[in-house]
C-alpha cells in the first residue's frame, strides 16, 4: 500500500524502503503493511535492519529512499513527521540508554513530561501513576545509573508512556534484562495496553520465545522481510510449532543447514582435582560490589554455564577467572594453581572470548587468526599449520582472505571462538559468545563447543541469555546481582523449584532473592531520617519556582527549560566537571598569568675589560647598579667569553677594548662590544633594549661631565604609556583571562552535546516534539551561567589575590565578559555539530580555540601589528575583541563607550554561531 493510498490512520505503510550506511545496505526494498491498535513483533538476529526499520518508523532515521506513512502522516515531508512526534513513544535499544544516570526516577520521567508539554499538575499525577503500576514507587529518588537492568527498562517505559502515546516503539527492551525482570515488564505492557486498546505496539526482539505473545509477526534477515503475517498464519504456513523453527524454516538453504539438529553425549566426569575452583570470590569497584563471596568449582572438560542478567557480575568474574582482573578477596584457582595478575604462564592456558567483537577489522581472518598465534608465542611453522587447521574445524576457509567487518555476526563470532582455540586451551572462558547471533548460527556454534568439550577435553565456562542454551551446559549457575543464587545441573534445578522448565526454575530463585533484597530496601528507607522542615521548604521552593520559571514563553520556552533544567542538574552532580568548570580557569589564571613573564630583572652578564680606567669601571658600575642586570665574575679572553654564553652561564657579556677611556678624552667614538645571548629571541630583544637603554643614560652622564667627549648632549629616559611599572604580570592577565573563557566553556558545551551522541541520549531530542532550537538553546544556558560565575571568580581572583589593578569599568569589563561567555558557549554547540566523539570534541575544541586565541589575539603582541591573513583570523574570532576589551579596562582606564564596536562584533559572533549550529544539527539520524 502506497503512502497516498494509506485508509489506515492508525496503521503503518512501507513501500519500497532502502537504506545504506556507506556501502552497507541495512534495509533492502523493504515493503510492509501493519496493523494499527495491536502488538507487532520484529524478529531477527542483530544486524538484519531491525533497529533501522524502528528508527524510520519513529522518525529519528532519515528517509533515504522509498515511502513511509506512519498513524497516516507521510515521515518524508518534515511538518507532516513533526505533527506526528507528540503521538509516538520511542524506546531505544540498550540499557536505559535513554535515560540520565544522575538524575533520578523521577527526574527522569519529569524530564520526558516536560518535553512533551505537559503541566505540573498532570506532570505529578502521571508520574505517580506510572511509578504505582511499576512496582517504583518506594524508588523514586534513587539516581538511574544505580538501578538493576530491569529496574532501568521500566524507568525507560515510564519515560515513554509519561505522553499516553498512540504508537509504542520499543527495541529490543529486554535483551540482557534477567527472566523475572522479562516477566514484570511485559505484564507492565499488557497491563497498560489494556487501558488503551486502540495503541499499537512494535517491539523488536532477539528472543524468539517472547515473539510468540505478539498478535503480528514480521521476521527479517540481512535487511530483507521473510515474512509478515499473524502469528498463527506465520506458524500455518510454515507448518511449525514455534516462533524459533519458523524463523529457521524461513531462512536460505545455507543458513538452515547450520540448524541441523545435534546430540550432546553425557558428560563424563574424568576424575581429578577441578580445573576452576573460586571460593568466596569478591570484586569491589570503590564502594560498589560487583562480585560478592561467589564459589564454585568446574570439572575438567565440563560446559559450565553462567546464567544472569547484564550487571550480575558474570563478566567481572570471568575476567578474575583469567587474570584481567584483581581479585579484592577470596581465591580463584585454575589447575590447582591460584591466578594472579600478569601470571603468562596459566593464562596460556587459556582461551578468552570477549563479549565485544575484540580482534581486527583491518585484517583478514587468516591474519587475525595469526596474529594470536604470535602473540600466544607459537612458533612460526607450527603457527602456519594452526591456523590451516583452525580455519578447516571452523568451517572459515571460504573467507579466510577477508575482513571481518564484511562478514555477519555468525561467523564473526566464530572467528572470535577460532582465535580463542589457536592456543589449544585447556580452559575456554567465553563471555556471550552468541549474543545477537540468530538461531541458526548458534546451533552451528554450539557444535564446535560440543566438540570441543567431548572430543578434546576442553573445560568450557560460558555465560549466556537464553534458555535453550543454558539447559545445553553439564551444569549451570544462576546469578544476580553478583551473588550466586544456585549451581547444578539444568534438571536439577528445575526439579528442587518443581517448575516446568529452567525459565520457570530461574524466575522462582529471582523471587526468592528479590524479597529479601526489597526488605532490606524497605528497612533502609524505613531507617532513613525524614528531610528537615528547612529542606522540605526548600525543595518545594525549587519546585515551584521550576513550575514557574516552565510556564513562560508559551509552548517553546518550557522545553527549553526542561534542556535547561535537566543539563544544570546533571552539571551540579558531577563534581569533577564542576570543578574542571571552575578550578580550571582559576588555575590557568595563576599559573599562566604568574610565569609567562616578560619582564627583565636580573639578567646575568659578565665582562671582559681590557681597559681597566677608572671611566671603564664607571661604564661596568653603570650596569651593577641597575636592576635588571646582575654581574657574574669577569673573564679575561674572547674565547672564554663565548663559551661563557655558549653554555648559558651569562645572558650578556660586556666586551670593553683596550685604550676605551684615552679614545674618549680624544673625542673619539670607541667601539663596546655588547654580546647577547639570542636563543630566545623575544628575550634577546628586551636584553638589548634594556642594554641600550644604560649605555644611553652612561653617554648622557658623561657628555655633562667631560664636554670634550663624544658623549650625547641630551638624557634619554624611556617611558611606557599606561603600564608605567612595565609589570608582565599587568600585561598578561587580561590576555589569560580571555584564554580561560574560551577554552573551558567551549569545550565543556560542546563535550555536553558530544557525549549525548556517544551513549545515545541524543535521540530523545529526536523522538520529541522539542526543536533543535530549544535543544540547543537548553544545553547552552547552564553553561553560560557556569562561564559567568568562572568570568566573576577570574576577576576577583586577579584583582584581590593578584593585585593586578582594574582602572576601568567594571561594568563594561563584564557586559563584554557576558556577551563573550555567550560566544564561547555558542562555538561549542557549532563544534559539537560536527564531531561525534569526545576525544574529538576535545582535541577540535583545543586546536580551534588555541590558535587564534594565542597568535592572533593581541596576547603575545598588538593585534594592530597583524597584517593579511593573520589579521583576518584575528577579525573572525571573538577572542581578539574580546582581548581589547580586557586589557583597556585593565590597563587603560576604559569604559562601555569605548568598546560599542567590540560588543558588536561579539554578539554577532554569538548569534551566528548559535545560528550555524540550529542550521548543522540535523533532528534525524542518517
Amino acid at each position: 500500500m502506497s503512502v497516498e493510498g494509506a485508509q489506515d490512520p492508525t496503521g503503518i505503510a512501507i513501500t519500497g524502503v532502502t537504506h545504506r550506511y556507506g556501502p552497507v545496505r541495512a534495509l533492502d526494498d523493504v515493503t510492509l503493511d501493519l496493523p494499527g491498535g495491536t502488538t507487532i513483533g520484529l524478529v531477527g538476529p542483530d544486524g538484519v535492519g531491525k533497529s533501522t526499520l524502528l528508527g524510520l518508523i519513529a522518525g529519528v532515521r532519515r528517509l533515504q529512499s522509498g515511502r513511509l506513512a506512519v498513524l497516516g502522516a507521510d515521515m518524508a515531508v518534515r511538518r507532516a513527521r513533526e505533527a506526528f512526534l507528540p503521538r509516538v513513544a520511542f524506546m531505544p535499544q540498550g540499557l536505559g540508554r535513554n535515560l540520565y544516570p544522575t538524575l533520578s526516577v523521577w527526574e527522569n520521567i519529569d524530564f520526558f513530561a516536560r518535553l512533551f508539554g505537559m503541566d505540573a499538575q498532570a506532570r505529578d499525577a502521571r508520574i505517580q501513576r506510572l511509578l504505582d503500576a511499576t512496582g517504583l514507587a518506594p524508588f523514586p529518588d534513587r539516581a538511574a545509573g544505580h538501578l538493576s537492568g530491569g529496574m532501568k527498562q521500566k524507568v525507560s517505559l515510564c519515560c515513554a508512556l509519561v505522553h499516553d502515546p498512540d504508537l509504542l516503539i520499543l527495541d529490543e527492551p529486554t535483551t540482557g534484562v534477567d527472566p523475572l525482570s522479562r516477566q514484570q515488564f511485559w505484564t507492565l505492557v499488557d497491563q497498560l495496553r489494556a487501558e488503551r486498546p486502540s495503541m499499537t505496539v512494535i517491539v523488536s526482539t532477539a528472543y524468539m520465545e517472547e515473539a510468540e505473545r505478539f498478535s503480528w509477526l514480521v521476521a527479517m534477515d540481512e535487511g530483507r522481510v521473510l515474512i509478515s503475517d499473524r502469528t498463527p498464519n506465520v506458524l500455518a504456513r510454515t507448518g511449525t510449532g514455534s516462533v524459533e523453527a519458523a524463523y529457521i524454516s524461513l531462512l536460505p538453504e545455507g543458513k538452515r543447514q547450520q540448524a541441523s539438529g545435534f546430540v550432546i553425549p553425557p558428560y563424563v566426569d574424568p576424575g581429578g582435582p577441578p580445573a576452576i575452583e573460586a571460593e568466596h570470590l569478591t570484586r569491589r569497584f570503590g564502594s560498589f560490589t560487583a562480585v560478592s563471596d561467589v564459589s564454585f568449582t568446574i570439572s575438567r572438560g565440563e560446559i559450565f554455564g553462567f546464567l544472569g542478567s547484564n550487571g550480575c557480575g558474570k563478566s567481572t568474574t570471568m575476567k578474575m577467572l583469567t587474570g584481567l582482573l584483581d581479585v579484592t578477596s577470596g581465591t580463584a584457582e585454575l589447575f590447582g594453581e591460584q591466578i594472579t595478575a600478569g601470571d603468562m604462564k596459566t593464562r596460556m592456558r587459556i582461551g578468552y572470548m570477549s563479549q565485544a567483537f575484540s580482534l581486527y577489522e583491518e585484517l583478514t581472518v587468516r591474519q587475525n587468526l595469526m596474529l594470536q598465534a604470535r602473540l600466544y608465542r607459537i612458533p612460526p611453522a607450527q603457527a602456519v599449520s594452526r591456523v590451516e587447521e583452525s580455519l578447516d574445524s571452523f568451517e572459515l576457509r571460504g573467507c579466510a582472505d577477508v575482513s571481518p567487518a564484511s562478514l555477519p555476526l555468525g561467523i564473526r563470532q566464530r572467528l572470535q571462538l577460532a582465535a580463542a582455540c589457536i592456543n589449544n586451551p585447556e580452559i575456554l572462558i567465553l563471555d556471550e559468545p552468541t549474543s545477537g547471533v540468530d538461531p541458526a548460527a548458534r546451533d552451528m556454534f554450539w557444535r564446535h563447543l560440543i566438540r570441543l568439550s567431548r572430543q578434546d577435553h576442553v573445560t568450557i565456562f560460558v555465560s549466556t541469555h537464553f534458555m535453550n542454551e543454558a539447559a545445553r551446559c553439564d551444569r549451570i549457575s544462576l546469578m544476580h546481582r553478583g551473588h550466586v543464587l544456585a549451581v547444578g545441573t539444568p534438571a536439577e534445578l528445575v526439579k528442587k523449584r518443581s517448575a516446568p522448565d529452567l525459565e520457570t526454575a530461574f524466575i522462582a530463585y529471582l523471587q526468592d532473592a528479590e524479597a529479601v533484597t526489597d526488605a532490606q530496601e524497605t528497612a533502609t528507607a524505613a531507617a532513613k531520617p525524614a528531610p528537615s522542615a528547612r529542606a522540605r521548604w526548600w525543595h518545594a521552593a525549587v519546585r515551584k519556582w521550576s513550575a514557574l520559571a516552565g510556564q513562560w514563553g508559551g509552548a517553546w520556552l518550557p522545553r527549553a527549560w526542561a534542556f535547561a533544567r535537566r543539563e544544570a542538574v546533571e552539571l551540579l552532580r558531577d563534581r569533577l566537571r564542576l570543578m574542571f568548570a571552575l578550578v580550571g580557569p582559576l588555575i590557568l589564571l595563576v599559573v599562566a598569568a604568574s610565569s609567562i613573564s616578560f619582564d627583565v630583572e636580573g639578567v646575568g652578564f659578565t665582562v671582559s675589560d681590557h681597559d681597566r680606567t677608572t671611566i671603564s669601571h664607571e661604564l661596568i658600575d653603570s650596569f651593577r647598579g641597575s636592576p635588571y642586570f646582575h654581574e657574574l665574575p669577569p673573564v679575561a679572553d674572547a674565547d672564554t667569553l663565548d663559551r661563557t654564553i655558549r653554555n648559558g652561564h651569562a645572558q650578556m657579556a660586556l666586551d670593553i677594548p683596550a685604550g676605551f677611556a684615552r679614545d674618549l678624552e680624544a673625542g673619539r667614538r670607541p667601539e663596546i662590544g655588547v654580546i647577547i645571548d639570542g636563543a630566545v629571541p623575544f628575550l634577546a630583544a628586551n636584553v638589548r633594549a634594556y642594554a641600550t637603554g644604560v649605555l644611553m643614560g652612561y653617554a648622557g652622564t658623561l657628555g655633562r661631565e667631560m664636554p670634550g667627549t663624544a658623549g650625547l648632549p641630551i638624557t634619554v629616559e624611556p617611558r611606557f604609556s599606561y603600564n608605567q611599572e612595565f609589570r608582565s604580570i599587568y600585561a598578561m592577565t587580561p590576555g589569560v583571562i580571555m584564554l580561560a573563557l574560551i577554552l573551558i566553556p567551549t569545550m565543556l558545551t560542546a563535550l555536553g552535546v558530544v557525549r549525548e551522541k556517544e551513549v545515545g541520549s541524543i535521540v530523545n531530542l529526536y523522538a520529541s516534539p522539542a526543536s533543535v532550537g530549544q535543544y540547543l538553546m537548553g544545553k547552552q544556558a547552564p553553561y553560560a551561567a557556569l562561564a559567568t560565575i568562572s568570568y566573576v571568580m577570574l576577576v576577583i581572583v586577579a584583582v584581590v589575590v593578584m593585585g593586578v589593578p582594574l582602572k576601568g569599568s567594571l561594568l563594561a569589563l563584564t557586559v563584554g565578559g557576558v556577551l563573550f561567555v555567550l560566544s564561547a558557549t555558542g562555538l561549542g554547540l557549532l563544534i559539537s555539530t560536527f564531531v561525534s566523539s569526545q576525544v574529538a570534541a576535545i582535541f577540535g575544541t583545543s586546536i580551534i580555540c588555541l590558535i587564534p586565541s594565542v597568535n592572533f589575539s593581541g596576547l603575545l603582541y598588538p593585534a594592530s601589528t597583524l597584517t593579511g591573513i593573520s589579521r583576518m583570523v584575528g577579525l573572525g574570532f571573538p577572542a581578539a575583541w574580546y582581548q581589547l576589551i580586557s586589557l583597556g579596562c585593565f590597563t587603560k582606564g576604559l569604559g562601555t563607550g569605548s568598546f560599542g564596536t567590540m560588543y558588536l562584533a561579539l554578539g554577532g559572533f554569538a548569534a551566528i554561531y548559535m545560528v550555524a549550529a540550529r542550521l548543522l544539527l540535523k533532528k534525524q539520524e542518517a
